[in-house]
């Protein structure tokens, strides 16, 4: 989970703040209650959906972000044949 801060905290020193989201969400209270998230913009955008580059590109998740190692192996030429019926 991210780093906890307060509105006060938030307003004081919004360049913390900025510096935090680049490790996780930050979570901003009020009152003691979770009220906003600061992250990072390509993390909001991968979240909500947004589509950019290949499939390829979105299965990598290159960055800090990746939760994943993906590698896609290379198919042999025997899967391109057609079935041998004997």
């Amino acid at each position: 989970m991210g780093r906890v801060m307060s509105s006060q905290e938030f307003n004081q020193n919004p360049s913390e703040a900025k510096r935090a989201a680049e490790d996780g969400p930050v979570i901003v209270t009020d009152r003691g209650e979770p009220a906003f998230v600061l992250i990072k913009y390509d993390t909001y955008r991968r979240l909500s959906g947004e589509r950019g580059g290949s499939l390829l590109d979105l299965l990598r998740q290159d960055g800090p972000e990746a939760d994943f190692d993906f590698e896609p192996s290379h198919l042999s030429d025997d899967v391109a044949r057609p079935a041998d019926p004997d």
